[in-house]
């Protein structure tokens, strides 16, 4: 599939485990798995970076083969959930750090059509999260508000 604002095709990334059931060299069960998680939630990781250190640190390669859920899962149950997605909150922040740079470079033009790129991305997956409820349907995005946040 291709990528979206670019003319080239492909993904570039790690290639994630071939076998659908939990690694065999694993030996936490599935409530210290859970529990670290956890911990690692409340020191502020987001959860990609959370399954970044699960894989780098204590060996896991992916957790939904060892519980059957996700990350994201794992903490809205234990009550621990952003109030926003964390690539929508992603993209916000790249948006917000590139108009800062075009406050004091203002002939940048270049990243001036990278911001377009940028709030285009924002706007199409804050629909989508809407339809499904994952923010509430009055929320808007734009670029004063982005800057008081």
């Amino acid at each position: 599939m291709a990528r979206i604002h670019v003319h080239t095709h492909g993904k570039s990334h790690s290639t994630r485990p071939t076998s659908k059931g939990p690694a065999l060299w694993l030996s936490q069960n599935r409530d210290q798995i859970s529990a670290l998680v956890v911990e690692l939630a409340k020191e502020g990781l987001s959860p990609s970076e959370i399954g970044l250190r699960l894989r780098d640190v204590h060996g896991i390669p992916l957790v939904k083969p060892v519980l059957g859920k996700g990350v994201t899962s794992v903490l809205s149950e234990n009550n621990i959930k952003s109030d926003m997605p964390e690539d929508l909150d992603k993209l916000v922040r790249r948006a917000l750090a590139l108009q800062k740079h075009l406050r004091v470079h203002n002939s940048d033009h270049r990243n001036v059509r990278s911001l377009e790129l940028i709030e285009s991305k924002i706007h199409r997956l804050s629909k989508y999260y809407k339809r499904e409820n994952k923010i509430p349907k009055n929320w808007k995005y734009a670029a004063v508000i982005a800057q008081l946040e």
